[in-house]
């Protein structure tokens, strides 16, 4: 891959202050997924009711406006300790210790003479949600031989106490050479493959006839996990094949 490809957006947690505003102790809460998430849900919902009773009850009654409204975020995110990217401790046994680090999001911790989970911000790319993390769910899914946690996915809510606008993030200008193929060939030159639900990077090479080459075309795509590829992801299954090829 081309040393000026574009590095892969991860989204991230953040602890924010009390008021909602600024990052705080990054160097020890803060914590980057280790996969990005397929999709991202977002829920509106205005604070309604019926008016007291008196009048005409006939036809439907109208409802009124009664509060600012709720706004939530819903998030599933994997981990797997067997597809841990390159630089990452390879010493991790079980998945729990890369997953505690959401779950710290929704343990309260003590302010004043009350209890409350800390404040917030999930940042991924151009989009940014504050809030306070309602919910979690955490489903082990593969064990090691020993009974070791090994794969999980997370699911949780973030939750705010308003609707707003929408906030874009700024994000980074893409390095030039960006706008080209895994394989170095220009944007939208080159067909990818878009990857079907629940495939593998070896069996999407198999079926193009390139299944010896499948770990190669992988690390040029810069695919973190070829054991379980996105729905729609695309694959340019020429990106590799090249590489220490002179011209």
């Amino acid at each position: 891959m081309s040393d000026d490809a574009a590095p892969l957006a991860k989204a991230k947690l953040l602890q924010l202050d009390a008021r909602f505003e600024n990052p705080i102790d990054e160097d020890t809460t803060s914590t980057v997924v280790q996969f990005n998430p397929e999709t991202l849900k977002v829920t509106y919902a205005n604070q309604v009711q019926q008016p007291p009773g008196g009048g005409d009850k006939r036809g439907t009654p109208h409802q009124q406006f009664v509060g600012a409204g709720t706004t939530k975020l819903a998030v599933q995110l994997w981990f797997d300790v067997t597809g841990q990217p390159e630089g990452q401790d390879k010493a991790v046994d079980d998945v729990r210790k890369l997953t505690e680090k959401v779950a710290f999001f929704i343990t309260p911790k003590k302010s004043g003479d009350t209890f409350l989970p800390p404040a917030v911000r999930f940042l991924w790319g151009s989009f940014r949600f504050d809030g306070i993390m309602e919910s979690m769910e955490e489903s082990l899914e593969l064990f090691s031989a020993e009974g070791l946690p090994l794969r999980a996915s997370v699911s949780f809510t973030l939750s705010q106490q308003k609707i707003d606008t929408f906030f874009f993030e700024k994000t980074a200008e893409p390095p030039a050479g960006a706008g080209t193929t895994p394989s170095g060939r220009p944007a939208g030159t080159a067909p990818m493959t878009p990857a079907p639900a629940g495939s593998t990077m070896q069996g999407l090479a198999a079926e193009q006839g390139m299944g010896a080459n499948w770990q190669v075309i992988a690390s040029a795509n810069g695919i973190e996990n070829p054991r379980r590829l996105a729905a729609g992801q695309l694959v340019d299954l020429q990106a590799g094949l090249n590489l220490g090829v002179k011209r």
